[in-house]
């Protein structure tokens, strides 16, 4: 008969089979650690509010994870960004994130089909006093990229560019990005992870939205990694981000 702390192991590497655990962590102990360690003690009032309002949202997966704000946050300090752009927007939450690591005079341009769910959030970044950092596009960010594309005075005009949105049009993205963003600027791609469905075998059991997406995360994540224009740094944080650094 297994004991009390085995029967928890158990229980725990359950939840974790099931595909589609935001953390990749396999302790849910350490990753609460993590959070109330390092995140949320020095986490911004709105960031906590927005991250609150999120949880009630019936598609809450959808947001980044509170140490994954943390991340972006302090990178974005540390690569001096201050003209950014960020496709898949939800809430807001990464967007937030962004806007309070920017000077005063930084620029996001954000794009998500769904202007409903961003206006949920957009109150919570008022008050933070960053909405005049953001300009908002609704709709396909593949139609904007063109038109920014086609325009060579927008080639190398980004310092960094967020993507957290349909996976199946991340490569589509990138053949887009690669020329905006700037000699030195970072891409970062989201979900490169895609829930530990990466490594999972085809029979594991997986939610029907990780098992769709999977190849289009596994396509990506092989382009990235033999690309001459960029360097990688794949990072286990949140569901797993790509950091793509141009370097020609």
């Amino acid at each position: 008969m297994a004991s009390n702390g085995e029967q928890n192991q158990t229980s725990e590497a359950g939840r974790h089979q099931d595909v589609g655990h935001k953390s990749l962590l396999q302790s849910d102990a350490l990753y609460q650690y993590i959070l109330e360690t390092s995140v949320y003690p020095r986490e911004h009032e709105a960031m906590k509010e927005l991250r609150e309002l999120t949880a009630k949202h019936p598609w809450n997966i959808m947001t980044t994870s509170a140490d994954e704000g943390q991340f972006l946050n302090m990178l974005l300090k540390l690569i001096n960004a201050k003209n950014t752009m960020e496709i898949g927007v939800y809430t807001g939450y990464s967007l937030l994130a962004t806007a309070l690591a920017l000077p005063e005079d930084g620029k996001i341009l954000a794009m998500d089909i769904n202007k409903e769910n961003y206006e949920l959030g957009l109150p919570v970044i008022k008050k933070a006093g960053v909405d005049h950092k953001i300009t908002f596009k609704e709709g396909p960010a593949l139609p904007v990229l063109d038109e920014l594309v086609k325009d060579e005075k927008n080639h190398g005009n980004y310092d960094f560019i967020f993507v957290d949105a349909d996976k199946d049009n991340y490569l589509n993205y990138h053949k887009r990005l690669i020329d905006l963003v700037k000699v030195g600027g970072v891409i970062g791609y989201d979900n490169t992870l895609w829930n530990g469905s990466v490594v999972a075998p085809a029979d594991a059991p997986m939610r029907k939205y990780v098992r769709y997406y999977r190849d289009f995360v596994l396509e990506l994540n092989k382009a990235l990694a033999v690309d001459p224009r960029i360097e990688i740094c794949m990072l286990p944080v949140g569901d797993g981000i790509t950091l793509c650094r141009r370097i020609s």
